[in-house]
């Protein structure tokens, strides 16, 4: 069965946390499907991956960006669709409380959520509890100034 990994955003944004976090998630091979629900929330969270640092940039694509012919060809791809796996993710990122119909479909989700805002935290605890009625294992992580610690 899927685990659910829960990342409470405190500290930083999104766009800074998510790339430091995608780096090790390729570390340990996996390929990555990120899923939200706005298109300007993932124009910024592409521009955030190439340039999160100066001398570094992660390799990805994104749906729609009119540069990406082969979504298969990219190890980390962004996309709203809410159902499919077009690069063939074994893990998947949802941000922005994105549909997870097709949970089954991957080996790990990562569900990230801002703490700083009350919409999204509680979208994030229905979820949790969704999940947890459903018998889909979960854990919870929360952002700290050096990384993530496990809570739960």
């Amino acid at each position: 069965m899927q685990e659910v990994g829960f990342y409470h955003l405190l500290s930083e944004p999104l766009g800074r946390a998510l790339p430091r976090l995608l780096e090790k998630i390729r570390e340990r091979g996996f390929r990555v499907l990120i899923r939200g629900r706005d298109e300007a929330r993932l124009e910024a969270l592409d521009d955030d991956l190439w340039s999160y640092r100066d001398t570094s940039f992660l390799a990805h694509g994104r749906a729609g960006d009119g540069l990406t012919l082969d979504p298969a060809a990219q190890p980390v791809y962004l996309t709203l669709d809410t159902a499919g796996n077009p690069n063939a993710a074994t893990l998947l990122v949802l941000i922005d409380d994105a549909d997870a119909a097709d949970l089954d479909s991957f080996e790990r989700c990562v569900y990230m959520f801002d703490g700083n805002d009350e919409t999204a935290l509680q979208a994030a605890r229905g979820r949790w509890k969704a999940f947890r009625e459903q018998d889909t294992p979960v854990t919870y992580y929360q952002q700290t100034d050096t990384g993530w610690d496990k809570k739960a």
